[in-house]
């Protein structure tokens, strides 16, 4: 019986100083990060402006800017809901949904290309080089545009800064299990609360990186 208390004290032990060893290793990281925040560079006098230049590039190419909320309007909720013609990868697609995206679709390409012409370091690039980033990214782009207009309270996403839609709305009218990827993104967007500048920022990252 002793031996046994012996080895439950054992085991106590083992445990509790795994337990610290764990908690070490945690605050060692935390320390970490709070040394590399505090210790980063503050930007240069360039890398401010080319901030506000890409900044500006979005808040000129944003529909509805931060009225999108007051001026968006919700796709009625008959239309999205029942997907009737088979496409070729064998999906079913609401044509009427998909009617309603396809009006959007062109403007919110063209503010796409306008915002990347605003920045200097794409509109110092060859033609072909242009075209090439923005066929890389243009989707991504425009998903990243809805994403941050997710409104929790209606769980819809507002596209083009116009039409606020559902998820099954989104999936019907054509673009199928990405509408998913999308929402995903838009809820977790949400809880960061970013502002035009975090957003502009990601922006160039995804047109530079594409």
């Amino acid at each position: 019986v002793g031996m046994a208390m012996d080895l439950v004290l054992d085991d106590s032990k083992r445990v509790a100083k795994r337990r610290l060893i764990e908690e070490n290793r945690e605050k060692r990281r935390k320390e970490e990060i709070v040394k590399t925040l505090q210790n980063r560079p503050e930007p240069t006098t360039s890398e401010w402006e080319l901030i506000r230049l890409v900044t500006e590039a979005h808040r000129h190419t944003n529909a509805q800017g931060s009225q999108w909320k007051q001026k968006r309007k919700f796709l009625p909720d008959k239309i999205g809901q029942s997907p009737v013609e088979p496409t070729s990868d064998g999906d079913k697609v609401d044509l009427e949904a998909f009617s309603e995206f396809t009006k959007i679709i062109t403007p919110a390409i063209t503010r796409v290309v306008d915002f990347a012409k605003k920045l200097p370091m794409f509109s110092e690039l060859p033609c072909e080089d242009q075209i090439i980033l923005l066929k890389g990214c243009c989707m991504e782009i425009m998903s990243l545009r809805a994403a941050i207009r997710y409104d929790p309270e209606s769980e819809t996403l507002t596209l083009s800064g116009e039409m606020a839609v559902k998820r099954e709305q989104l999936k019907n009218g054509g673009l199928g299990v990405v509408s998913d990827a999308i929402f995903d993104l838009g809820k977790s967007l949400a809880l960061f609360n970013l502002d035009d500048t975090e957003v502009a920022l990601l922006q160039a990252v995804l047109l530079m990186s594409s």
